[in-house]
């Protein structure tokens, strides 16, 4: 009878979507004489014998935002980061931050998210210091220094990559992080031309005079294609994206692959199911209502594959191509409209 479990998942997972984007995972590489990774699901699991002094208050930070998780993996001081960074391909996490990174650390790190992100689809995302331009929307380019705290401490640019990590785990889909406030903050060293440095892929932190928060939530995309457009660059637009992504995919390969057989009748029912998951999601205000959110089978793609078997497709409409045998293979296409933030206000008053 179709597929009505597959759609019943999806209205789940489209109902869910502003709790589950607000308990992200946190992933720590830090360097410690302990070996033993740690995954802790709340700050009062953390046991000061876990790891040394310095990196114990690391972990403890990563629960600033009030992520659902924090998996911290040690290594070595002379380790390349490439151990950490092998285990952890093979997790579940959406931040990744490293307090104590290298230039050569955070070069390893950039090229491990983006490969993991473009090979493997994976939808992992990381705060790094001062890269070299980056220009990906996996990764956040953070470069504020001088933060002074108000306990009198300091803070590290690296080091504060923990808490900003923390932050975009815990913020739900109904707030950007940009003009996010750090209360505990005293002052920063303040960029001359912020608009030129968050154009350039920067995140930055800004004082206003009362209060130090982040300017505006940017990841380090700066160069812009038809596929990648201007919003790819909002930290924000990116993690909805990313959870649509992963969402469609975990259900597809969970409640799907093997349980049914390829037809025309079951595609369609799937791609049903994806519509009714995007129209769940305009309800619970994460998509545009106005905006073009739609799945359907992807005719071009099928057309493709039908040639490169062999088959001549010059004869053939486009219902019949949507109806053709394509052996084990779905091919979808669609699009979505993600709800931005409020961030820009232009106000005039006439007198």
């Amino acid at each position: 009878m179709g597929l009505p479990k597959i759609e019943i998942v999806f209205r789940t997972l489209a109902v869910s979507a502003i709790t589950r984007s607000m308990r992200g995972i946190v992933a720590l590489i830090v360097r410690d004489t302990k070996t033993e990774m740690k995954i802790y699901k709340g700050i009062e699991e953390v046991k000061d014998t876990d790891f040394n002094a310095a990196n114990i208050k690391r972990v403890k930070e990563a629960f600033y935002g009030t992520p659902s998780r924090v998996i911290v993996v040690p290594i070595g001081a002379d380790a390349p980061v490439s151990d950490a960074l092998t285990i952890l391909k093979g997790m579940y996490w959406n931040y990744l931050a490293m307090p104590e990174a290298t230039a050569a650390d955070t070069t390893d790190i950039v090229a491990f998210v983006k490969g993991q992100r473009t090979l493997k689809k994976k939808i992992f995302k990381a705060v790094v210091t001062n890269a070299t331009g980056p220009d990906h929307e996996g990764i956040i380019n953070f470069t504020t220094t001088g933060i002074k705290m108000k306990d009198g401490t300091e803070k590290t640019t690296e080091e504060f990559t923990v808490r900003l990590a923390s932050v975009f785990a815990g913020l739900p889909f109904t707030r950007s992080a940009t003009y996010y406030v750090f209360p505990d903050v005293a002052s920063i060293e303040e960029i001359d031309d912020p608009d030129e440095a968050i154009d350039s892929g920067q995140l930055i932190l800004v004082n206003d005079g009362k209060k130090v928060k982040i300017g505006r939530a940017v990841n380090s995309l700066v160069t812009f294609t038809a596929e990648k457009h201007q919003e790819f660059s909002k930290i924000r637009i990116v993690e909805i994206l990313d959870m649509v992504l992963e969402d469609i995919r975990s259900t597809f390969e969970d409640e799907y692959v093997g349980k049914y057989v390829n037809s025309y009748i079951n595609k369609l029912m799937f791609f049903r199911a994806v519509n009714a998951y995007f129209e769940e999601l305009v309800t619970e205000s994460v998509l545009e209502a106005t905006g073009n959110n739609s799945a359907q089978i992807d005719v071009l793609a099928q057309k493709r594959y039908l040639e490169s078997r062999g088959k001549d497709t010059s004869a053939m409409s486009e219902a019949e191509i949507k109806q053709a045998n394509t052996g084990s293979n779905v091919f979808g296409s669609g699009s979505i409209s993600a709800l931005d933030a409020m961030e820009d206000l232009k106000f005039d008053i006439a007198i």
